[in-house]
């Protein structure tokens, strides 16, 4: 069986047991602050990053979540996540790499840099100015999701892809560290309903970080 060495705000992790959950993949969680830096870890991944994802039996071992997302479409045939004609395929690789690089560079990082890893590792309080700007640019991302959703079924087309996949990813990470004000986003904060109601999703509303409890909010699936 695989295991997906993760913690339980990595929202990359985040996204490939999403695509894992779709996919009926069955894997085994094992909990790695890649900030301990542990000797053992970075054998298995040189850049230290989760997730990881290893299989012993097999001597398999993948990194990088978009590069294990993109194995586990070429080898899983059971529902694709990146789907469609050509033009959507890459359609989704697009949003799935802006949602990665953008929403988490803008958003999801300074939220965790702010409020878990000060809190839980350094013992420092937050930087407020860093938390009121990673809010103002998740405005701006939220009214991006917010046409998309209104233009198409699912935000990278017709049916549920790997882009819903990585945009719930960040958003549930954003949410948990009460990053995302809803208010105006209606468009969005639907289709973040629906997903958490999936079953891929509902697992990691149960799971919490030691110390650093979510707001009442987050396992709601109505919001």
């Amino acid at each position: 069986m695989w295991q997906l060495y993760q913690f339980p705000l990595c929202p990359f992790s985040r996204k490939l047991r999403l695509l894992m959950g779709e996919k009926n993949i069955a894997y085994e969680l094992v909990r790695e602050n890649p900030w301990e830096g542990r000797d053992e870890f970075w054998q298995l991944n040189p850049a230290g990053r989760t997730p990881v994802l290893h299989e012993g039996a097999r001597g398999v071992t993948l990194s990088d979540s978009q590069a294990i997302c993109e194995f586990l479409e070429e080898t899983v045939e059971r529902n694709p996540m990146i789907n469609g004609s050509a033009v959507n395929r890459a359609e989704i690789r697009r949003l799935t790499a802006l949602f990665d690089e953008n929403l988490h560079g803008d958003v999801t990082a300074p939220l965790l840099h702010e409020r878990m890893k000060k809190r839980l590792i350094y013992r420092q309080p937050p930087d407020s100015r860093v938390l009121r700007e990673a809010m103002k640019l998740a405005h701006g991302h939220l009214d991006y999701i917010d046409w998309l959703v209104d233009t198409r079924p699912w935000i990278g087309g017709a049916t549920l892809s790997l882009a819903d996949l990585a945009c719930a990813a960040q958003i549930s990470v954003a949410d948990y560290l009460g990053g995302i004000d809803w208010k105006g986003h209606d468009q969005s904060r639907h289709w973040y309903s629906v997903m958490k109601s999936r079953p891929s999703f509902r697992p990691m509303l149960s799971e919490k970080m030691d110390g650093l409890p979510p707001p009442k909010h987050y396992a709601d699936v109505d919001l």
